[in-house]
């Protein structure tokens, strides 16, 4: 039973440690080889959380124009606009060209791929995340409709403009899996006619056929992904862009911006990292609870071996390294079980929470672990071997009624 508590102990301890460095991993690799994200001058933190991670809302947008003469500088490879403000049942709406699919990478430079389906070619087709199709019970062909604003309950819905579903893109872990995709032309197509949010008679008599026909392109966007054709030209592009005279920008790396994110919510992993601590020390506390407890029904045992020839230090350290050996069988069998579970379940925790870089082998952190857990557990053994050595040899060899 102390094997299994210290196993167990040792499991959590490396459990947390891992998915804790995992998830840390996996949140800044949220979006990968896009060199800035271009918004409204706000904050770096604000417009990556409204442009990627779809919480919070912009300060203002960014117009057409600038966005065209971003796209034509020679030290920029290709940019990808964002346009933001609908949603479908709470999730949001993101606007965007199909280009985003290809220059749009997460984790290891990967990709969306599709599960189902295409992305969208005609005016009203939509593609939905893993997430919105699951749990909404989405499929191909699907109609729906898009509401305007971004809550979950919305009172002005684009109802006369339905969309039919053509696409479902296969989970990645990221706010992709809750997120739905229509072109910008599309986001134009639904809000002709409306103003400041509200439908008006022009609106309704705009019918699909009829918005197939008008100019759609988009008058502004919320955001831009940018790549550079050179790393090494990033920061002079950000400088650029963030002293552009036009209108107000600003530019952000997302590394950078990630890690500051990170940051702000790193009391949770401290406080994880205190948890973790605390199984191990209740863990330390066993191994000495059980010898303490064996050692009174021990004591005739310690009596006989002194009094064949056994000197102190040999007390010690057969109750010394009682406890080191329990301590460390402990911790190897916590250690063996947890990338045991870690192989087998590495895809599943990759494709619904993007946690790939969870170790799936022992490390140098695992040994350490390992040789902490037996040191610390040896120290503890010298209590109950202080113990046995004050006690005399009549008090383990008389008879106790």
């Amino acid at each position: 039973m102390t094997i299994i508590s210290i196993a167990t102990a040792v499991f959590l301890f490396v459990a947390v440690e891992n998915l804790r460095q995992g998830a840390r991993t996996s949140f800044e690799r949220t979006i990968s080889d896009t060199d800035l994200i271009v918004g409204a001058r706000s904050g770096s933190i604000n417009l990556v959380l409204y442009s990627i991670f779809q919480i919070g809302n912009p300060t203002s947008n960014v117009t057409w124009e600038t966005y065209e003469d971003i796209t034509k500088r020679p030290d920029i490879a290709w940019t990808v606009p964002i346009s933001l403000g609908d949603s479908h049942r709470g999730y949001r709406v993101i606007g965007t060209t199909d280009a985003y699919f290809d220059h749009y990478k997460y984790g290891d430079s990967r990709s969306p791929g599709f599960r189902d389906g295409r992305v969208f070619i005609d005016l009203f087709d939509i593609v939905l995340g893993a997430q919105v199709a699951d749990r909404l019970d989405y499929e191909l062909g699907t109609s729906i409709t898009l509401s305007h604003g971004l809550g979950a309950t919305s009172f002005s819905e684009h109802t006369d403009k339905p969309f039919e579903v053509v696409g479902i893109l296969a989970p990645t872990g990221t706010p992709l899996d809750r997120s739905v995709f229509v072109s910008l032309e599309a986001i134009e197509a639904i809000h002709v006619g409306w103003n400041s949010g509200t439908q008006t008679a022009f609106s309704r008599m705009a019918t699909p056929e009829r918005v197939r026909n008008m100019n759609l392109q988009p008058k502004s966007i919320t955001a831009i992904l940018v790549g550079a054709r050179s790393r090494i030209q990033t920061l002079r592009i950000q400088r650029d862009l963030n002293t552009y005279k036009k209108e107000p920008l600003q530019a952000v790396i997302p590394g950078v911006a990630l890690s500051r994110l990170w940051g702000i919510v790193s009391v949770v992993e401290q406080a994880l990292a205190a948890v973790s601590a605390f199984v191990i020390a209740v863990g330390m506390i066993g191994i000495l609870t059980s010898i303490l407890t064996g050692l009174n029904e021990r004591r005739r045992e310690m009596a006989i071996l002194r009094s064949v020839g056994a000197r102190g230090r040999h007390i010690v350290a057969l109750l010394v390294s009682e406890a080191a050996l329990l301590a460390f069988t402990g911790a190897i069998s916590g250690i063996v079980c947890l990338y045991g579970m870690t192989l087998a379940l590495s895809p599943w925790l990759e494709e619904r929470f993007n946690i790939g870089a969870a170790r799936h082998l022992p490390g140098l952190f695992d040994l350490w672990v390992v040789l902490g857990v037996t040191c610390a557990a040896a120290l503890l053994g010298l209590i109950p071997a202080i113990i046995a050595l004050r006690r005399s040899l009549s008090d383990g060899l008389s008879i106790r009624f």
